[in-house]
């Protein structure tokens, strides 16, 4: 596992990146020569035991990160919990699980089949976070997977990667609300994420989240290249609690939406 915090963001990072080659542009866009802030990533990942939630969060742990919240997505059947670390400057980080077995058994034995093929090894080597896929998918699986869960789906085509980088706007030059960068976004032809409105949240919440839509990308399958949606670049304005200090949580009502970036618009 790593050592070094900044050295496995800035994996990360670039493997992300390469998923979503808007990301650079959307970066360069709002950063205007400053650095840009990471409020959070977030991780996907299935709740079979090699692979869960606790198999990704020890690589965050090892560094000093601690669980701070739980959270369910009933309707996508999914469990998550985030993680800080000591360091406020560092990233905080969403992980969250399907919950395999409350999908039809037809599901549950594809997602088994693509499991069983990890290496147990591998999901301790020091980039397993960025490793992708570590199974054969073809497109006719894929496509089934899709029909039940996106969130399989995306799992199953892109394996172990960031979902998403956040742009922190409390940290970012020249900007004061999330309706400034969403203007900024938009004037720049990048398409966001309305599934609930543009904005998810609200300052009664603590938190805004908006987000574009997932880039489509050519994802090479056993028998076929296909162009389906690949990773998003997610935005977060955090406000003060009654204590001064910025609200660090997640919202789930406005998580639920955030997971529809990688839908195919």
């Amino acid at each position: 596992m790593h050592t070094d915090i900044n050295k496995l963001f800035e994996s990360l990072w670039n493997d992300y990146v390469e998923m979503t080659p808007s990301a650079g542009k959307v970066h360069q866009l709002l950063s205007r020569g400053e650095q840009i802030i990471n409020d959070h990533i977030a991780l996907r990942t299935f709740n079979l035991a090699k692979v869960n939630l606790d198999v990704l969060a020890a690589h965050f742990e090892s560094l000093g990160y601690v669980a701070c919240g739980d959270y369910n997505f009933e309707a996508k059947k999914l469990k998550a919990k985030h993680f800080e670390h000591p360091d406020t400057t560092q990233p905080k980080v969403f992980i969250s699980e399907l919950l395999v077995e409350e999908f039809s058994p037809q599901l549950q034995q594809v997602v088994q089949g693509l499991i069983e093929q990890v290496d147990s090894a591998a999901t301790t080597a020091d980039d397993f976070l960025y490793s992708g896929r570590h199974w054969q998918l073809d497109f006719a699986t894929y496509e089934s997977l899709l029909a039940e869960s996106e969130y399989a789906a995306w799992v199953a085509a892109f394996g172990y990667r960031a979902n998403h980088f956040t742009v922190s706007i409390n940290h970012l030059p020249g900007y004061n609300t999330i309706y400034e960068v969403n203007d900024t976004l938009k004037a720049g032809d990048f398409v966001l994420n309305s599934a609930g409105g543009e904005v998810k949240g609200s300052q009664e919440v603590l938190l805004e989240q908006s987000s574009t839509m997932a880039d489509k990308i050519e994802v090479t399958f056993s028998d076929v290249s296909k162009e389906i949606p690949s990773c998003f670049y997610e935005f977060a304005l955090r406000y003060p609690k009654a204590d001064g200090e910025l609200y660090t949580g997640f919202v789930a009502a406005s998580a639920d939406k955030i997971f529809e970036s990688t839908n195919a618009s």
